[in-house]
Order: C-alpha cells, then structure tokens, then sequence
C-alpha cells in the first residue's frame, strides 16, 4: 500500500475556457476597408498551484488585427486545464508545467481563437503550431543568464 503512495500521477482533471473577449471598435465601417490587414498575435503561459498536487496551467492568446493603423477586431482567449501531478522529483516538475500541460491545452486554445473569428464576421486566424519545449529552454537559458553568472 506504502508503494502504491509513490507511483507518479499524471492526470487531467478538466480542461476549460476560462476568459474570452473578442471586440471590434470600429465595425462596421472597418468592414469596407480593402487593404491586407496585419496581424499581431501574443502568447502567454501561467501556472498557478490549486491544491496539494493540483495545478492550473493556462495558455492565453491576444490577436490583434489592423487595418490602416485601424483596429480590425481584438481577440483575448485563455484555455487553462486543471492538472494532478504527484510524486514526480522536483528537477522534472517544471517541465512537466511548463511543455507538457500547454501542449495539452494549446490546440484547445487554437480552436476556440479560429471560432470566434469566424463567428465575429471575420475569416478565422490559425494560430501556428508552439514548440512549448524550445519556448521553456529558453526561458531557462533566459532565467540562468539574469543570475549571479551572467549578465543581460
């Protein structure tokens, strides 16, 4: 029973839309704007502990599409994904948050932005595809080098 206490759990509890706002200042004249509109989009990751052993990792994305320095529509999305993660050793616990919950989340996240798009009036925006891996070493490397070693 003592080992069954140890054995690593990874586990999705739910995974759900938490924030969603989509606006169009300028509808509708924006409408008839003939020009290509340029695209910004925003990515952002936060992991908040819930419990013992409880995580909430949220990915949230901010599209913003203009048109002659007019803003076309705005989106704000944030998937976020309860998880369970237990009995893991500390040195692979940030991984796990920081790759494996967002690539659980992000395609989630991908639907709900090309959605609302369309049921804006708007052709969807895909959302390319997010090497969550590259994105936290790098962050790491980042974090190591504004330490006592390195210099920014």
């Amino acid at each position: 029973m003592a080992d069954q206490d140890q054995t690593p759990v990874f586990q999705i509890q739910r995974l759900y839309l938490k924030d969603l706002s989509l606006e169009q200042p300028n509808s509708p004249l924006i409408f008839l704007e003939q020009a290509q509109p340029h695209v910004d989009i925003n990515l952002g990751l936060g992991v908040e502990p819930v419990g013992e052993g409880m995580y909430e990792v949220s990915v949230t994305a901010t599209v913003t599409t203009t048109v002659n320095d007019k803003t076309l529509f705005l989106v704000e999305a944030k998937q976020a994904g309860i998880f369970e993660i237990r009995n893991i050793p500390q040195d692979q616990l940030q991984p796990i948050l920081g790759i494996a919950c967002p690539q659980i989340v992000y395609p989630y996240l991908r639907a709900v932005v090309s959605d609302i798009c369309t049921r804006g009036g708007f052709p969807p925006v895909l959302l390319s595809e997010v090497n969550f891996q590259a994105m936290y070493e790098a962050q790491q490397q980042q974090q190591a080098g504004a330490g006592p070693n390195g210099a920014n």
